[in-house]
């Protein structure tokens, strides 16, 4: 079924509408929080320890939230909106940005106070997603009754696309728009031009020359004809490769997991910064994983289904899975930037699963201290727990492109 079009009129009414008045913080700004905050985002900067300690300002929104509970003095006007919406047709939300800005430190102690309103509802937008409207809320937040700054949200609550089966396939589709609406599909660097506004895939730049596997060691795969079993294939997302990150993929291109050391206070840290998070020293050389390591947390991916991410099923040595080889027990460290070994091109791509299905994405924590995110792979994805050992592999997501993954170790499956 279509959306239904809504008027100008019935969606610039909820503009100003508060949607929390004179809201109070569940918590005053406090020390286990802000520590808490720091040590999952990896964040050693001296302002935020000791007497004197002051909150990261990005902890702004943490101080209003309501918890599973919720608050108690919401208004209805969102709720309201949001149902004239799924009334036409736009059942589907997604958050696409926030922006904060900030007044003055909160620092603990702090009585947090803030006040909500819808700021904006945009005029109909066709993306790729689908049609909708862009929803921004603003939070004017206070301390001790002091401005403190401002937080706005933004969401797009659309109705879903209808999709050619070819993308699906990771065959790409004209982006194209309506001329006579006027609405336009927004492509991979598009957005709103009158508002700022982007959806989800402004988010991933397109690839350049520069940026390609290619420019790090990686062999340029032959062009196969177009309709074939290959170009048909659902692709991978391709990083942004960068000269702070270039390094890393040439270790991966040649089956090396390398992370970087500072060469002042010899942290190690990942993923590559371009400069030191605990000194702040900008020279660095690299330190090669033994590849052994933990499963510190993990997620396992059940909907939407996305068949470029389809892992290697348990207990099968599918084609381009390659285990990393074991190390001396001093680890192996490069010259600063480094170049790569050289490019490894043994074995095809992948075979083409049946479809996709549920698979494990996990925090693994290495043996030498750092942690990355990655597939979790040789066991079934309900089998993931944390704690299980794992060994790093590579696996060959196509005929271009190695990512490193981690393999449950041998009798780790419990």
């Amino acid at each position: 079924m279509s959306p239904v079009q809504l008027t100008h009129e019935q969606l610039k009414a909820y503009e100003g509408r508060s949607t929390s008045a004179a809201g109070v913080g569940k918590d005053l700004v406090n020390e286990p929080m802000i520590r808490h905050w720091c040590e999952a985002v990896g964040d050693t900067n001296p302002a935020y320890r000791g007497p004197d300690a002051i909150a990261p300002p990005t902890m702004l929104q943490a101080w209003t939230m309501g918890g599973l509970s919720g608050h108690a003095d919401r208004s209805g006007a969102y709720d309201e909106l949001s149902g004239l919406l799924d009334g036409a047709g736009y059942t589907s939300i997604v958050a696409t940005d926030c922006e904060q800005e900030y007044l003055r430190p909160l620092r603990p102690g702090d009585r947090i106070t803030f006040d909500a309103v819808i700021e904006s509802v945009s005029e109909r937008k066709t993306t790729k997603l689908g049609a909708g409207h862009f929803i921004t809320t603003r939070m004017d937040i206070r301390a001790n009754g002091e401005p403190a700054g401002t937080h706005r949200f933004r969401v797009l609550k659309y109705a879903p696309a209808v999709r050619d089966p070819r993308t699906a396939a990771g065959i790409p589709e004209a982006a194209e728009g309506n001329p006579e609406s006027g609405e336009r599909t927004l492509g991979a660097a598009e957005g709103n031009p009158e508002s700022g506004e982007r959806t989800p895939e402004a988010a991933q730049p397109p690839t350049t020359a520069a940026q390609s596997p290619r420019a790090v060691g990686q062999p340029q795969a032959s062009r196969r004809p177009e309709g074939s079993e290959q170009a048909a294939r659902a692709r991978r997302p391709r990083p942004v490769v960068n000269r702070d990150n270039a390094g890393f993929w040439e270790g991966v291109a040649g089956h090396r997991l390398l992370i970087q050391r500072c060469t002042g206070c010899r942290t190690l840290r990942f993923p590559w910064l371009p400069g030191c998070n605990a000194c702040g020293a900008p020279d660095w050389d690299t330190v090669e994983a033994s590849g052994a390591g933990t499963v510190f947390s993990y997620v396992v991916m059940h909907h939407p289904p996305f068949p470029a991410f389809t892992v290697p099923e348990p207990g099968a040595d599918a084609a381009g899975l390659h285990e990393a080889s074991p190390h001396a027990a001093a680890p192996q460290v490069a010259a600063p930037h480094a170049a790569a070994t050289g490019p490894h091109t043994a074995g095809p791509a992948p075979r083409t699963p049946t479809g996709p299905s549920p698979y494990a994405v996990g925090l693994i924590e290495l043996a030498e201290g750092v942690r990355i995110i990655s597939n979790v792979v040789g066991v079934p994805y309900d089998k993931v727990r944390i704690g299980l050992p794992v060994r790093l592999a590579f696996l060959r997501v196509d005929e271009e492109w190695e990512l490193p993954v981690f393999r449950a170790a041998e009798g780790g499956e419990g």
